[in-house]
């Protein structure tokens, strides 16, 4: 029985959130029935990360079990006739060692949170980026946050139903920069870690949001981090901005 790892783009916006749901249309329901057209039966796929609703991909990876040996490439254009119109594609598949986890084999997890700063409403970027109608410091937020990378206890900066075994997480890269653009002056938070708790980087950026419009200072986030207290933390900003732009693994399969 071969297994397939599959790269997974996404517009989060119509969908409950990766997982599979009863009632709700979900990213995991999607492609499961997808592949039933291809091989009927009862279909579980397994993804690396579980986005929340609302959530974007531009890098998920999740992997499947099937019979026919498919070549990778007939694999993905097959899938990715069975999911239209829904905002759901396969960029990319590879056939793995059936040891091979979408999940478990990860090394990082890559996320980008986008950022507008304009007056105007958005319309073409609408759904697709967090905007806040006021100016940001860009420099304070850089100064903030680099006082989340590294090895800390993240009670503050995760949701109260997270439900990972322990807090403390190791933050490898937080990285902030400024684009002007033609709709506006976007900010990009890129960041990177072996995995992440539940709202954390909604958490981070929220908290950040706050430093760049003077409201906290860069030490607060700081003492917001000591605190060790999810009531310590700033607010949590809106999913739309969110983006899993990509899994690294030991070998990386789409390279193959």
């Amino acid at each position: 029985m071969p297994r397939f790892a599959l790269k997974v783009e996404y517009d989060g916006a119509p969908f409950a959130g990766w997982q599979r749901q009863a009632d709700q249309p979900s990213v995991q329901g999607a492609i499961e029935v997808a592949l039933s057209k291809l091989e009927p039966g009862e279909h579980t796929i397994a993804a690396a990360g579980r986005t929340d609703a609302g959530v974007h991909a531009r890098g998920q990876v999740c992997h499947c079990d099937l019979t026919k040996d498919w070549s990778p490439f007939r694999l993905s254009e097959a899938l990715n006739y069975h999911l239209k119109p829904l905002p759901v594609a396969i960029v990319d598949a590879a056939e793995v060692s059936d040891d091979w986890h979408a999940r478990f084999s990860a090394l990082e997890r890559r996320y980008l949170f986008r950022l507008v700063a304009r007056r105007a409403p958005l319309t073409l970027e609408a759904g697709q980026v967090w905007q806040v109608k006021h100016d940001l410091a860009l420099g304070p937020m850089q100064a903030a946050a680099r006082h989340l990378i590294g090895l800390h206890d993240f009670t503050t900066f995760r949701s109260t139903m997270c439900q990972a075994a322990s807090p403390v997480k190791t933050l490898d890269a937080l990285d902030i920069t400024c684009v002007e653009t033609e709709w506006g002056t976007e900010f990009q938070f890129r960041l990177r870690a072996r995995s992440f708790l539940h709202n954390q980087v909604r958490s981070f950026v929220g908290t950040l949001e706050r430093v760049g419009a003077g409201a906290w200072e860069p030490e607060d986030v700081k003492q917001a981090l000591e605190a060790r207290d999810r009531a310590a933390c700033g607010p949590v900003c809106p999913p739309q901005g969110l983006y899993l732009c990509g899994v690294g693994y030991p070998d990386n399969p789409f390279l193959a």
